[in-house]
């Protein structure tokens, strides 16, 4: 069978009834809509209630907004960091060993503890973790992030670095 040979069930689609073609034929004059009143008019928008509010008016809308400067971290904990037996961590390493996607921005968070000096290079570090890093002897380099800094200016003149 191809797709040239189906058809529908006979019975199935039946052709739509044509009105209003004059008095004399079945469906003529008024076209089965009564007489008179908004409805026999053919005026009746698409979702109106009669003068009641409207549906579409009555739901709450959506809140907030997304804000388009957030900077989104993958976190990984020092106790993650233990047990992966790397000794110089970096978002690559971490992509290697499959615990971030690649391109993510990394950040070190403090949950686990450190037995062995290790060096980090991430995009950003919670306190206890820095602090838990150079404990031990280990080093905290902080990456920059891809595309710098994308605030807005600051207030006040916003044409003083033209």
């Amino acid at each position: 069978m191809k797709i040239h040979d189906l058809k529908p069930a006979p019975g199935s689609r039946r052709r739509r009834k044509r009105v209003g073609r004059g008095i004399a034929g079945k469906g003529g004059k008024t076209a089965g809509r009564g007489t008179k009143g908004q409805k026999a008019r053919d005026t009746v928008p698409l979702g109106f209630e009669g003068g009641q509010l409207p549906l579409h008016m009555r739901v709450p809308k959506l809140k907030g907004f997304n804000n388009p400067f957030r900077v989104e971290y993958q976190a990984i904990n020092l106790d993650t960091l233990q047990e992966s037996g790397l000794d110089e961590v970096t978002p690559e390493a971490l992509h290697a060993r499959g615990l971030v996607h690649k391109g993510a921005l990394v950040k070190i968070l403090g949950r686990g503890e450190l037995s062995r000096a290790i060096s980090v290079k991430a995009h950003a570090f919670s306190k206890s973790a820095e602090e838990a890093i150079t404990s031990v002897g280990g080093s905290v380099e902080k990456l920059a992030l891809p595309w710098g800094d994308r605030r807005p200016p600051a207030k006040g003149n916003q044409f003083a670095n033209r």
